[in-house]
């Protein structure tokens, strides 16, 4: 067995935990029916497993990085926004103008990397905001934690083709 599952203090084993807790919530209201499900409930299950996912990796890096207070943030203006489209309509601003506004502010230049550093800030949650040097940390951070998921992930999927 993976060592870092046995310690509770790993970034694996606090993902784990929190991700299989949430997969639960997520299952146990609308367990997988034997018949075929529509697109439409495939794709929002495929979103609320993504969110879960994320939320999930967030959380278990306890906020310490600003990848981590992005997503979260993100995820909690989504939840917001749905709650209130119930209520009335829209707002006239679309969330494409605001990423787009504030994803001009803050850059500086940084020689022959500006091109790269500007799609790294991209990818990175909370990136446009940050410096070279803190978003390569981030990033590296970000990727070692992605990868995590990714395993983690795998090897539910792996149990759960065996049964």
């Amino acid at each position: 067995m993976d060592s870092q599952l046995l310690n509770p203090t790993s970034l694996k084993s606090r993902f784990t935990a929190r991700f299989l807790r949430a997969l639960t919530k997520i299952n146990a209201p609308n367990p997988i029916s034997s018949s075929s499900p529509t697109p439409r409930e495939i794709f929002q299950r495929y979103r609320r497993i993504k969110v879960a996912a994320d939320k999930s990796m967030a959380y278990s890096v306890r906020s310490r990085t600003t990848w981590s207070r992005a997503t979260l943030s993100r995820l909690r203006t989504r939840s917001r926004h749905r709650r209130l489209a119930s209520f009335g309509p829209r707002s006239s601003v679309t969330t494409a103008a605001v990423l787009k506004k504030t994803s001009s502010h803050g850059k500086e230049n940084e020689g022959g990397l500006g091109v790269q550093a500007g799609e790294l800030r991209e990818l990175v949650p909370g990136g446009e905001a940050m410096d070279l040097c803190n978003l390569l940390d981030e990033t590296a951070h970000y990727i070692k934690c992605l990868t995590t998921q990714v395993q983690v992930m795998k090897t539910i999927a792996n149990l759960y083709s065996l049964e």
